[in-house]
Order: C-alpha cells, then structure tokens, then sequence
C-alpha cells in the first residue's frame, strides 16, 4: 500500500499544482509547448509507477462482495459517464479558450447543459463505480485519487478561467452547473449519446473482468 499511496499522491499533487499555481511561471520559463512536454512527461512519471505499484498489491482481499444490483447500477452510471465524456469533446469552451482565450464562448450546449465540467466529472463517476464495485484497498486508493483530482480540477479550472477571462466566463459560470443537473434537466444532445454509447462498449469489452453488458450477456 505504501507506494500505491506515495506515487497517488504525487500523481494528484503534481497535477494540481501544474495546473494551477505553477502553469504561468512554467509557461513563461518554457514555453507553452515545452510546458506541454514538461507535464505530460511528469503525469507519465507519476502515472505509471502508480498503475505498476496497483497491479503488485493486486492479490488482496475484497472488503466486500458488491451485489448485482450494485453492478448494474455501476454500469449505468458508467454509461453516463461515458456520455459526458463523448461530448466534452464537442465545442468544448475551456479547450477552446485555452490556446485563444478571445475565442467566443457559445451558450450552453449538448452535456454542458448538464454540467460545466463534463469530462472532470466523467472521471469522478469513474472513481465513485469503482469505489463502490471494486474495494480492495489499492484500488480504492487509486479511485479516490482519480475522484479528487477530477473534483478539485474542476474548481481549480474555474477559479483559472475567472481570472484569465473575467466577465465572460462568469456568464458562462451563470447558465451552468459545477454539479451534474444542477440547473435542472437536459438532453445530452445525439453526438454525446452516439459516442458515449460506442466509448461504453467499448471499455466494457475491453475490461479485465466481464461488466456492463458483457456481464448480463455472460
């Protein structure tokens, strides 16, 4: 556990910190393409001794046996995870305004009618599913650190873009929701549904273990 604990954390804290505090001295010192280079090479040095550090404590015990009603649930909130994912992808306004930030922000649209940060929160569904389906203590840990990075990210982004924006992403903030559905209803919109479906499938396919419908179909 120790070293699934360590490389977490380290995973999680450099990602925050050079999102937040240290992107604008990083990008002024390097560059926005050696930033670029720089963090990516410090997620894969973080990242990956956390999935190796994983698959070593891989042979501990459960803490408990989740129900098949606990199991379709998962797989119902994965495919709405998959959904917000799908269409982060789709005029995005905080991808669009990170390499030009005088780029118009559109109303809200598709899932960012649902949510603000659709893909952060597709990522905490994630850890949320497996917290709750597959507790053995490594994994819960890696889960909790995905839950967090993708909860706090998503305030830290917003905190960026008030500062970087100002007023036009405060009226972005005022027609949408942090939390999923927290302005009422809405569609996620045919593009999101088409790939969220296909984005399901496939992870469930492609899963160590039978889920989704490949475990009702099993």
């Amino acid at each position: 556990m120790g070293p699934v604990i360590l490389f977490a954390v380290l995973f999680v804290g450099t990602h925050l910190l050079m999102s937040h505090p240290l992107r604008e001295p990083l990008v002024q010192r390097l560059g926005p393409r050696g930033f670029t280079a720089a963090y990516s090479a410090v997620s894969f040095a973080t990242f990956i001794p956390l999935v190796f550090a994983r698959r070593s404590a891989s042979s501990e015990n459960w803490l408990w046996q989740p129900s098949p009603g606990l199991w379709d649930g998962a797989a119902l909130l994965m495919l709405f995870a998959s959904i917000l994912l799908a269409g982060s992808f789709v005029k995005n306004p905080a991808m669009e305004t990170m390499t030009n930030p005088s780029a118009p922000i559109p109303s809200p649209h598709g899932v960012f009618r649902i949510t603000r940060h659709p893909m952060m929160w597709s990522f905490a569904i994630w850890g949320v599913v497996h917290l709750a389906v597959h507790p053995q203590p490594s994994a819960m840990v890696v889960a909790l650190a995905i839950l967090s990075l993708a909860l706090v990210g998503a305030a830290g982004q917003d905190a960026k873009k008030e500062k970087l924006l100002g007023d036009r992403w405060a009226e972005w903030e005022a027609k949408t929701s942090y939390l999923p559905f927290g302005r009422g209803l809405a569609g996620p919109g045919w593009p999101a549904l088409v790939g969220g479906l296909l984005i399901f499938l496939a992870a469930t396919w492609l899963h160590p273990i039978p889920v989704g419908i490949w475990r009702w179909i099993g």
